[in-house]
């Protein structure tokens, strides 16, 4: 991608009504864009981390048997009422269409899944099964403040799993909660496990945290048996599992998985046949990851006071080369430069700008965060080679070409 076809152009200064870090650098540096509070449009730089992440994801979620399917946004007001959600859930957006018909915008998708997955489940023969989706979600948060962190419309990926018994259920849960510290890891995330309350899912459930000083949530950490805690479900200070003190710190939610057992199934008489005849009840589990989410929290983590350091695993290019051609000859060696580079298979972001100094130059590759920059200048040139920086470290080194 040549940066002077790029569609977005970088900002001196983020929008001054955006109080949150991630938003902040992501505005400034052109890769979203914010239509109103908590709602925001993905350009193309912000798209190809978001591809990335969900891309990781989809790897290690169809490892662990999910198959991926695409529910509608859109659904009707029976099947919330069936739940107990309609009144409920308090950020669901409601919405009244033809006819006098009411219908929900998606928080969460237990009220379509169960009635699909039923259509094909009949048998013990047909369990277990988990399906999933990554699509956006609608959620009327009274205070949309954090940037990507808490959104009225976010990306998710939710994975359903349906099963025969409890103990099904409780050994597939485990592979997921793996799953997602591989799927955290890969995107250069140290997310760890929280106890915390299930909220309208179920009475207890599993947070995945990233520690940071800008995060959202307080978690109580025990620092001598590694257990951790919600604040939601802290009774006391010290540990539960072995009376240690325990400090607390800021976190953010990346992702949360929940045991539904038949909260969903019951109320749709979602049964199977057993291979006693007997009918018997489906048991569910519910498995939420914000890829979004995601995004922020890399960069609430992953920044400096220039501004972004993507990993390599998700960053939007491998390359960020940079031509401070003053020539003819030096600018089309740096055409060349490009051209060798994408042939080779890199994705290579090249600031061709001819109006643009050095300076400038510089500073909008540190904002944008590729892992490396490349400088080809007359100087570099003339011991045929490119100046090679990694994002977030002073070295340099001229390497040849």
């Amino acid at each position: 991608m040549r940066q002077s076809q790029l569609f977005t152009k970088t900002l001196r200064e983020a929008p001054k009504d955006e109080v949150s870090l991630n938003a902040q650098l992501l505005i400034r540096a052109g890769f979203v864009d914010k239509l109103m509070a908590g709602v925001y449009t993905y350009l193309p730089l912000g798209l190809r981390v978001l591809k990335k992440i969900q891309n990781i994801i989809r790897e290690e979620i169809d490892a662990v048997g999910g198959q991926e399917i695409l529910m509608p946004a859109l659904s009707p007001k029976e099947n919330w009422e069936a739940t107990g959600r309609w009144d409920g859930l308090d950020v669901l957006f409601k919405l009244e269409g033809a006819g006098d018909k009411e219908y929900a915008l998606g928080a969460s998708h237990e009220e379509v899944v169960k009635p699909l997955v039923q259509r094909f489940v009949k048998s013990y023969k047909d369990l277990p099964e988990a399906v999933y989706q990554i699509q956006h979600k609608f959620r009327n948060e009274p205070r949309a403040k954090s940037g990507l962190l808490r959104g009225r419309e976010f990306n998710m990926k939710d994975l359903y799993s349906f099963h025969r018994d409890e103990a099904d259920m409780n050994s597939y849960y485990e592979k997921v909660s793996a799953a997602y510290s591989k799927i955290f890891s890969r995107c250069g995330l140290d997310a760890k496990i929280v106890e915390a309350t299930g909220g309208t899912f179920s009475k207890f459930s599993h947070e995945f945290q990233v520690f940071t000083e800008h995060g959202e949530d307080d978690v109580y950490v025990c620092g001598k048996c590694g257990k951790n805690q919600n604040k939601e479900l802290v009774t006391d200070l010290k540990c539960p599992y072995c009376g240690a003190a325990r400090e607390v710190k800021k976190a953010i939610e990346v992702g949360n998985i929940f045991k539904l057992k038949i909260k969903y199934s019951a109320p749709f008489a979602f049964k199977y046949c057993a291979e006693d005849n007997q009918e018997k009840d489906v048991f569910m589990g519910c498995f939420g990851l914000g890829p979004s989410r995601v995004m922020g929290a890399i960069v609430e983590v992953g920044h400096d006071a220039n501004g972004m350091i993507w990993p390599e695993s998700v960053a939007p290019f491998d390359i960020h080369l940079v031509s401070l051609a003053k020539s003819p000859v030096v600018a089309k060696r740096a055409d060349e430069i490009y051209e060798k580079l994408i042939r080779s298979g890199k994705e290579v972001l090249y600031d061709d700008r001819a109006d643009v100094s050095a300076g400038a130059k510089f500073a909008d590759s540190d904002l944008i965060g590729v892992p490396y920059r490349y400088v080809v200048s007359a100087k570099t040139l003339e011991k045929d080679s490119v100046e090679v920086k990694r994002r977030g470290e002073e070295k340099t080194d001229l390497v040849k070409i």
